[in-house]
């Protein structure tokens, strides 16, 4: 692992370091990222590790709130996505501030974060994610129908696939199991399950050569998918977007360690 498998806009963010301190940042990031899945805590140290060297970075908190958000320390998470807004003058993790006001039990204080902002100004991807968390915000408190009006956003097209696609339709499907709408319920997560196929058709990552998938056809020039019932070979070159998934004190050094030491070996177990 190297700092040049950090991606260039986030090695940008380092050019205040030190060459060193940079290169050091870099791969505790790099590994952040690569075992964010996997292993969400070792993921969270090797952010903790950057931080303790690079505390004033916008991407090094962006990372910390993420990896924290991972293994459900939502207080940290909040306090670092705020950092990070401070630092970046960015909304685009306002969705993860939304949900992790959620996590540590205040479901009104999230929706208050989410109408502090013109959603208009947001990017796309960003508006829905936001959607998808103040639905979940209205679950919380009971608010089952108001949780679908939080849904009901133009990028709900059933008819379209998107990266946001399949995430947006599943928490439409669950909101209407709620409602006991479950003949509507299983459709959209029938559409969920359509979108994510094509759009793994399209990218070329599905497991056949071919994949015929009931109702997927072409992509447009802003990267969707419409439904019509069709087969998308796998080997086109079709460039789809993936999903993205970004207080002034440094964040204390509670997860002392050899952490490059730890990632090394379970590459070796590898």
């Amino acid at each position: 692992m190297t700092a040049y498998d950090l991606p260039g806009a986030a090695r940008n963010e380092l050019k205040t370091l030190s060459k060193d301190n940079a290169e050091n940042v870099a791969r505790h990031l790099a590994m952040a990222a690569r075992l964010i899945d996997d292993d969400p805590e070792l993921a969270h140290q090797h952010a903790l590790a950057a931080s303790r060297s690079a505390g004033r970075v916008g991407v090094v908190r962006e990372t910390v709130a993420i990896t924290a958000y991972a293994v459900g320390d939502f207080a940290l998470a909040l306090r670092e996505l705020r950092t990070h807004r401070r630092i970046t003058g960015s909304d685009e993790q306002l969705p993860l501030i939304v949900d992790s006001e959620r996590g540590v039990g205040r479901p009104d204080r999230a929706l208050e974060e989410g109408r502090a902002v013109d959603r208009s100004t947001l990017a796309v991807p960003v508006r829905v994610q936001l959607a998808i968390a103040m639905s979940g915000a209205r679950l919380d408190l009971g608010e089952t129908e108001r949780a679908l009006q939080e849904l009901e956003i133009p990028e709900a097209d059933p008819d379209r696939a998107f990266e946001w696609s399949p995430a947006l339709f599943s928490a439409r499907a669950a909101v209407l199991e709620e409602l006991g709408r479950h003949e509507e319920a299983s459709e959209w997560e029938r559409r969920a399950q359509i979108a994510a196929d094509a759009l793994d058709a399209a990218a070329g990552v599905a497991d056949r050569e071919v994949i015929v998938v009931e109702e997927i056809d072409l992509i447009d020039d802003e990267g969707g998918v419409d439904v019509a019932s069709g087969v998308i070979p796998v080997d086109e070159d079709v460039d789809v977007d993936a999903a993205v998934a970004s207080d002034d004190d440094a964040v204390d050094g509670s997860a002392e360690g050899d952490i490059d030491d730890r990632a090394g070996e379970r590459e070796d177990e590898r």
